[in-house]
């Protein structure tokens, strides 16, 4: 009998392997991650409890069209529950606006370097990558990208904070470019890392949505606050892109777990916020030492900084992991660095300091 393998959609052919931020070794001696930009500290008060409660539940399906937590997040953002949908991270919702709009044929926008998973939910779809390089100093260029637009774009990310730059577009250019963006493109905002903002020169996407429908905002609670693990993030858009995102998701994808978390943290936003200032004071912290060093850094507005190494890259991350702290390298670029607890951040300044010093 001729064996024959399944076939499979050639748009696979060749997509890029996500690359999570790499964990400590096991067995060795205490090391930090500071690879995938996660908070640092436990569940806000409250939330643990709550997740253990919805524990006890789980030999049954959760409720797929999130009610409470819609109804949350509607009164916390002042929109409709109608222009929200959820999925599973922010990740999740932006493969499931892919699902909605593009395919073979079309193409999708983005700033590179930015967000690693967007070249693989673009392939994924089977529309064309159409990436535009960051600035000299690691900004989106928003003109370029602009005039990337043809009739074959469907879709367009600005990652801002930009994943793994830290640079945050500033409301004038912004505002300029959705204006020259055309009406039938999906624009898409997407703010992991909107709660670490300080410059007020950086707009709220939510703000910007409101009179734009070919906006659309992604959030996760995945970053701030705390749970990654969870997996459970959101879009704020006009109805008929939130309905189209609500008709692509996995049924019963967010788990009622995750759920119940992501209300009992909004409802913690006082600690949240408490905790993020912590963060924020940290991030200032290391970036005033490592330029201090001499390290030329971009002025993040996340939670990590970014280390331009080029074909240092590799020894960087290699001295950091031998040192106790692991870092997430980009092969030929640079290195995304966590901003952790305070021990973390000063072992790595410690390695910085000392790598920069070598021949």
């Amino acid at each position: 009998m001729t064996e024959k393998a399944p076939k499979l959609r050639a748009a696979l052919d060749g997509i890029p392997t996500y690359k999570p931020g790499r964990p400590p070794a096991p067995g060795g001696p205490r090391a930090y991650k500071l690879s995938s930009n996660e908070n640092p500290y436990p569940p806000l008060p409250g939330v643990l409890e709550t997740a253990t409660a919805a524990a006890g539940s789980f030999n049954r399906y959760p409720d797929m069209a999130c009610t409470a937590l819609l109804a949350e997040l509607a009164d916390r953002f002042e929109v409709p529950v109608t222009h929200l949908a959820t999925g599973t991270g922010s990740v999740g919702v932006a493969q499931q606006l892919l699902q909605a709009t593009a395919g073979p044929g079309d193409e999708v926008i983005y700033a590179w370097r930015s967000f690693e998973a967007y070249p693989i939910i673009t392939q994924i779809s089977g529309a064309a990558s159409v990436r535009v390089p960051l600035t000299g100093g690691e900004d989106h260029d928003l003109d370029a990208m602009a005039d990337a637009v043809t009739d074959r774009t469907r879709l367009i990310f600005v990652c801002t904070p930009n994943n793994p730059t830290g640079n945050a577009v500033r409301r004038a250019e912004l505002e300029r470019f959705l204006d020259r963006v055309p009406g039938d493109v999906l624009v898409v905002l997407d703010e992991a890392y909107r709660e670490f903002v300080r410059d007020p020169g950086i707009p709220d996407g939510i703000e910007l949505y409101r009179d734009r429908p070919n906006v659309c905002v992604l959030r996760t609670f995945s970053k701030a606050y705390g749970l990654a693990g969870l997996r459970v993030g959101f879009a704020v858009a006009h109805e008929p892109v939130a309905a189209a995102l609500r008709k692509t998701a996995v049924p019963f994808g967010v788990s009622q777990i995750a759920q119940d978390a992501a209300v009992a943290s909004l409802r913690s936003e006082n600690e949240l916020l408490k905790r993020v200032d912590a963060l924020v004071a940290e991030r200032g912290r290391v970036l005033r030492e490592l330029r201090a060093q001499g390290w030329t850094v971009p002025e993040t507005q996340a939670n990590f900084v970014w280390l331009r190494l080029g074909d240092r890259t590799a020894d960087f991350a290699a001295a950091c992991e031998k040192a106790g702290v692991v870092v997430r390298p980009f092969a030929g670029e640079g290195a995304r660095v966590t901003i952790g607890e305070a021990a973390a951040n000063d072992l790595f300044l410690r390695t910085a300091e000392s790598f920069r010093q070598e021949p």
